[in-house]
């Protein structure tokens, strides 16, 4: 079931047709999603309850590098598509090369297209071409405290934390 959910986009184009011919609503956001938190677990879901489908555009590995940096992705992509087609509001997970996923959207036609709380609806990527056929943006809000660079830190910090006990109980 799993492996099932994570589509190249020419399958996952076929597939949503079927779905749109059924009047299924097809809802579309994209990330990085390194590092899978329960923010992106709540995010992924208020998203899904906009529609019937949630089709996730997930950055390759390459990209999360061209976007975040060398150090990025922490989480190789293969992973990350998996985590998320585990999850049960995700049901179409398509991964993309580009900086943007205009190229999916476009395919794919979303009823709604979703970003998180730090894009303005009229800033999201292919908002203009959704919104060109009857389609609608939305910006979904934030939970509080839990993002990928906070929790990178809090772990940094943690670790820095170990190693400076470490380092202190074995000149004591």
């Amino acid at each position: 079931m799993l492996f099932k959910k994570i589509k190249t986009l020419p399958n996952a184009v076929t597939a949503i047709r079927k779905l749109q011919k059924n009047n299924k609503k097809i809802v579309f956001t994209n990330g990085c999603f390194d590092i899978l938190h329960a923010g992106h677990v709540s995010y992924l879901s208020r998203a899904k309850s906009l529609g019937d489908v949630l089709v996730i555009g997930l950055n390759s590995d390459s990209s999360v590098r061209k976007l975040k940096g060398k150090s990025r992705p922490i989480v190789p992509q293969k992973n990350r598509a998996m985590l998320l087609a585990a999850l049960e509001a995700v049901d179409f997970v398509v991964t993309f090369n580009e900086l943007t996923p205009i190229k999916i959207i476009k395919a794919i036609k979303p009823d709604v297209l979703v970003k998180g709380g730090d894009w303005k609806k009229e800033k999201i990527v292919g908002a203009e071409f959704v919104k060109s056929y009857g389609g609608k943006a939305r910006s979904l809000s934030y939970v509080k405290g839990l993002s990928t660079r906070s929790l990178i830190a809090k772990i940094q910090t943690s670790l820095h934390s170990d190693n400076v006990r470490v380092g202190q109980s074995q000149t004591v």
